[in-house]
């Protein structure tokens, strides 16, 4: 009696795993007022966008879409509101939220701002420091940010964890590119800590190198984590055959390399390298941004701080001295006058360049996602055009991380990754600080829109 029931029972569960794989695929019809695509400028209105499963199927009139769609289909109608691609964070740092020390803790030190906050994170066990980084990349992709790169302060294999897990589904987040250990001189970043000490905690976050052959090394080992990119943090301290040695490793292993360079010498050695990108680039000339024009290499350019956004972190964090409050109006006022200079001579150059945020800090009364959003209005009170803008957060930045063929816009072929924002971001760029609709791969993450 048993054994005609087990096979009963085994042809129902195949007869279902037939009628799943048969069954049709989910499709969704989005429609709005306007849909703006960066790369062109054009705009289309009224507008719709068919999604089937996770991937985008056809994009055209509301009315052209409707005779296409079947019957069953689901329709997401946001009426009056424009829509976008999802926006891309090309910089960032999910597994840490450093809250500011108070001024006595800062002045006390080296590095005092961000090394007691760094601190703390690196002896925090690599679980609580994941699900840190899934609160903020929850954070992230409510705001629109539906893929970001994360280059490093991740501990040991952090930003990969929590890559894998967003990708099966267990956790909600954006889609992540993840570096692993940062590639750093010794000394740099963390210094003068108790010798019995130094060495564990420093590579729970960074691979250090001091010649050729562990460059190489080091970048094998963040290859056995499974890394998308190598990220290496120059600060005129390693030497060039050190970086050449990384960047020829990492090519080899067919991974991009991303170079935190701010100084001219570091610059320079990060293009002398072949770096895929350089991070920051801070005094980088106009020399240098030819030479990175010719030679196709990226400008990360990080605004996020220019506008005085670190001095309003540091006033809703700490008490300041009217010494401090001092200096860093000074410092403002000087990031400012900067900001406008070097925004105006990328944009005269031709290089190639995107935008991050750069974003580590615990930002009182914001979520991750609101605190890194703050770069679009710095972007364009330096003088960058919004569409310019628009550009650095979709498709610059989609070649840069090399996946031009997935995101960065709306079309037929890439993954169904939009948002939503009510007015015209061309005429308003501050509306990418408040968007209203999130989709990641035809799965709604937020709508606080209409829907029929």
């Amino acid at each position: 009696m048993r054994k005609p029931l087990v096979v009963t029972l085994l042809l129902a569960l195949f007869a279902a795993a037939q009628a799943a794989a048969q069954s049709p695929p989910v499709v969704t019809l989005v429609k709005a007022a306007r849909l703006l695509d960066p790369r062109t400028g054009k705009v289309l209105t009224p507008a719709a966008v068919l999604v089937e499963n996770e991937k985008i199927s056809e994009v055209g009139s509301p009315a052209q879409l409707q005779a296409h769609a079947p019957a069953a289909v689901r329709t997401i109608d946001l009426g009056s509101a424009t829509l976008l691609p999802g926006l891309i964070d090309s910089h960032t740092h999910l597994l840490l939220d450093v809250v500011v020390p108070p001024e006595s803790e800062i002045s006390r030190r080296s590095n005092g701002m961000f090394l007691p906050g760094l601190l703390l994170a690196i002896t925090m066990s690599p679980s609580a420091r994941v699900l840190l980084g899934a609160q903020l990349a929850r954070e992230d992709l409510e705001s629109g940010f539906t893929t970001v790169r994360n280059l490093g302060h991740s501990g040991i294999d952090g930003d990969v964890a929590l890559r894998d897990a967003i990708n099966a589904g267990r956790v909600s987040g954006p889609r992540m590119l993840a570096t692993g250990r940062k590639l750093i001189a010794p000394g740099a970043y963390i210094q003068s800590l108790n010798a019995a000490l130094a060495e564990p905690i420093v590579q729970q976050e960074f691979l250090t190198i001091d010649r050729p052959d562990q460059a190489r090394q080091a970048v094998r080992a963040n290859v056995f984590y499974a890394v998308d990119l190598i990220k290496i943090a120059i600060e005129d301290d390693i030497t060039p055959a050190e970086a050449s040695a990384i960047v020829d490793e990492a090519h080899r292993q067919h991974l991009k390399v991303a170079v935190h360079a701010a100084s001219f010498e570091s610059i320079q050695m990060a293009i002398d390298a072949g770096a895929d990108s350089i991070e920051h680039g801070n005094d980088v000339t106009d020399a240098q941004l030819k030479s990175m024009r010719d030679k196709g290499i990226f400008l990360d350019i990080t605004p996020t701080f220019w506008g005085g956004s670190f001095t309003r972190i540091l006033e809703a964090s700490i008490v300041m001295s009217p010494a401090m409050k001092s200096r860093e109006a000074a410092a403002d006022d000087r990031t400012r006058q900067r900001s406008v200079s070097f925004t105006q001579r990328i944009l005269k150059s031709g290089v190639k360049f995107a935008a991050g945020s750069d974003m580590c800090w615990a930002y009182p009364g914001k979520t991750r996602g609101e605190a890194s959003a703050f770069m679009f209005s710095h972007l364009r009170e330096a003088g960058m055009p919004s569409l310019e803008i628009l550009r650095a957060v979709t498709s610059n930045a989609a070649e840069m991380l090399g996946w031009q063929d997935r995101v960065g816009a709306v079309e037929p072929g890439k993954f169904a990754d939009l948002i939503a924002v009510t007015g015209d971001p061309i005429a308003d760029i501050g509306a990418l600080g408040q968007v209203r609709f999130v989709m990641k791969g035809g799965q709604v993450v937020r709508n606080d829109l209409t829907v029929h």
